[in-house]
């Protein structure tokens, strides 16, 4: 950040009087701007025994698969936002939506919320974002081609609980993942 949204002065980092890290600050009107990790929402959306992948046509990671998900928008509620992720995404619409997994990816400043959902149809589509989109089992997952750390954990997370029959709420930290 360079200039105060506000009244178009320079802004500098500096750490405001009672808080503990710095802030950009505009010294011309005193406005402080506070940066806080982004919210991304989505789903696993469940037809059956399958579950629907989106391979991603777009950056980052294009060409590898994903759990339909991406950041929440003002106005919206976490479960408003995943929905709408996954029509954007998938063209599939989801309902029952159930909290399943909280990450903490310090590293990039986010936090994912996954939920399990179940699809209200096996309806989806290829749309904008995605190459291709696929109901698939769990042996059909192209685990070496998952697009993020926090999407491959879900996944494993998610076979693992449906085997025991039991979908606790959890909530993680992702370290830094290499590329592969």
């Amino acid at each position: 950040m360079n200039f105060c949204s506000h009244c178009g002065a320079r802004v500098a980092l500096h750490v405001p009087q009672g808080d503990d890290r710095p802030r950009h600050m505009c010294a011309a009107c005193g406005r402080i701007y506070y940066e806080n990790p982004k919210l991304v929402v989505g789903c696993i959306p469940q037809w059956e025994d399958k579950i629907l992948l989106c391979r991603r046509d777009i950056e980052p990671q294009k060409g590898k698969w994903t759990l339909p998900a991406g950041y929440l928008e003002n106005g919206e509620t976490v479960m408003e936002g995943a929905c709408r992720e996954t029509m954007e995404e998938a063209g599939a619409a989801v309902v029952e939506l159930q909290p399943y997994l909280l990450f903490d990816i310090v590293h990039v400043n986010q936090l994912y919320l996954m939920f399990r959902a179940r699809m209200q149809s096996p309806d989806f589509k290829i749309t904008a974002e995605s190459a291709e989109v696929v109901l698939m089992r769990r042996e059909e997952i192209p685990w070496d081609a998952i697009a993020f750390g926090a999407i491959e954990s879900t996944l494993r997370h998610y076979f693992a609980d449906r085997d025991n029959g039991h979908f606790p709420f959890r909530i993680h930290q992702i370290t830094k993942r290499l590329t592969r």
